[in-house]
């Protein structure tokens, strides 16, 4: 059990503390599922959920409110999990521990899973409480959105009635999100090939310490992805030295930065000092173009005795030749929103099988023709370099709309509280509402949520003070429903 008692508001984390002790990482969802269905049932509350885990619970309006239109509430309840290379966290039992430092909140070597579980302590929070003004309030905590955000796709959108949504899974306070863009997962598989090989040692290369990150988010800021530098310095080796690959890993989750890698490649004796120094000479290459954005890029290598099988001479060639020209960054920029993203692309994992070895991007744009357009040209290329590609788990963007009652209402509140003006902004990232917005045209939609950093990564942080600006603004948005 963390020590939450001194952090405010009490209310939220306490919540956040208590599905913080629940494993949740995306497609385990089942036991935080079932959690949110004994809490409706603790307090009487009407409640839905279905085959996918997705929960909705329901609950009515305060005294005076009852007229108010019916208000839904919406995040996701799946966390992605990554920890730090020594951290013994099992993510499938151990509950995650807090480190406070000044306003941060963080985990011990761990994602926090404030991405989104800060959504559900404020649901919680407001569906727990006898205080706070409010309309009919309809909570929709959706799973896998992590993945592919499957839960919203199984949503049924006939048990909602609510026609104003607020999603609470943006990441920096005052920012309210007023459309995301739309995205799809791309898959580029080849065949392995194998070859018996003799006399010939091996080199292990393994790259560590890039930053990594959320891949719409923080795709903008040029951070190294560590499959694109493992094909680089691949391609260097090929240059100069006749070789194999014999094992290849990359990445951990498709909508994440690749921050680590490993490559193993079979060499001739006679060729080990060369490729060591092409390897030492081209890491410092590398390290001096990342300096500012990964300053902590690590390049080892690793002698290995003896290796006696390998991929193919001409799979080697392919698997080199793709990660060199597989697009990974920004493609190109909004020009109607200043520093948005319009469209980019994330190559974020190698999946090795017995039989096969798949790279996974994650493709974003705001604009559904050039998402195609992106999707089309990884195509071409798996077609030359004659590898079977696909896509799944394609989904919309949330486009946006000139006239929006809860953002001006939102805007008003958010004055009142602060006296200053919020920034309207998009997101370039697949948010549910899109998906959502699909299933009920009508929605009225409003993304917010307090400062959030380094989502995806060990160094996820949360600030305090801003989960407490955050937790009385919604609080104020909800009372002023009452006026809509």
């Amino acid at each position: 059990m963390n020590d939450y008692k001194n952090l405010r508001p009490l209310e939220v984390f306490k919540w956040f503390n208590e599905i913080s002790m629940i494993p949740r990482c995306s497609g385990d969802e089942k036991r935080i599922s079932d959690f949110l269905v004994d809490f409706a049932k603790e307090r009487g509350l009407e409640y839905f959920q279905d085959k996918e885990n997705n929960v909705i619970i329901k609950k009515s309006a305060t005294p005076g409110f009852e007229n108010a239109p019916t208000v839904i509430i919406q995040g996701h309840m799946d966390m992605v999990c990554e920890k730090t290379e020594n951290s013994l966290h099992d993510f499938t039992c151990d509950p995650i521990k807090w480190i406070v430092e000044g306003d941060k909140l963080k985990a011990l070597d761990t994602t926090l899973g404030g991405d989104d579980g800060i959504a559900i302590a404020y649901a919680l929070s407001i569906l727990d409480s006898n205080s706070i003004e409010h309309p009919n309030v309809e909570v929709l905590i959706t799973t896998n959105e992590e993945t592919g955000m499957d839960g919203a796709n199984a949503v049924d959108g006939k048990l909602l009635s609510g026609n104003i949504l607020l999603n609470i899974d943006a990441e920096e306070e005052g920012v309210f999100l007023a459309s995301c863009s739309g995205g799809a997962n791309s898959y580029v598989e080849f065949k392995k090939e194998y070859e018996k090989i003799k006399d010939r040692v091996g080199i292990e290369i393994s790259i560590s310490g890039l930053l990594g990150g959320h891949s719409g988010m923080e795709i903008h800021k040029q951070r190294g992805n560590s499959i694109k530098l493992m094909g680089r310095i691949l391609y260097e080796l090929k240059k100069k030295i006749d070789f194999r690959i014999a094992e290849l890993i990359g990445g951990s989750k498709h909508n994440a930065i690749a921050n680590t890698g490993n490559v193993i490649i079979a060499i001739k004796e006679a060729d080990l000092e060369k490729a060591m120094e092409i390897i030492d000479n081209f890491s410092e290459v590398l390290r001096n173009e990342y300096k500012f954005s990964d300053k902590n890029l690590l390049i080892e290598r690793k002698y290995i005795e003896s290796i006696d099988l390998a991929f193919s001479k001409d799979l080697t060639k392919r698997l080199i030749y793709f990660m060199n020209l597989i697009l990974y960054g920004v493609r190109d920029m909004d020009l109607n929103i200043k520093d948005l993203v319009q469209s980019s692309s994330n190559i974020g994992v190698i999946i090795n099988s017995e039989k096969s070895i798949t790279f996974m991007s994650c493709v974003r744009s705001s604009v559904d023709s050039i998402l195609k357009d992106e999707l089309n040209e990884i195509e071409i290329l798996a077609d030359l370099v004659d590898a079977k590609s696909w896509v799944e788990k394609e989904y919309p963007a949330w486009e946006f709309s000139d006239q929006s009652r809860i953002r001006d209402l939102a805007i008003k509140s958010y004055k009142k509280l602060f006296n200053k003006e919020p920034l309207i902004s998009a997101a370039h990232c697949g948010l549910e509402t899109g998906i959502i917005k699909a299933k009920k045209k009508e929605l009225d939609i409003l993304s917010y949520g307090p400062d959030l950093r380094d989502v995806h990564t060990f160094n996820e942080n949360l600030s305090i003070s801003s989960v407490e600006r955050t937790w009385e603004f919604t609080k104020e948005l909800l009372k002023n429903l009452k006026d809509y």
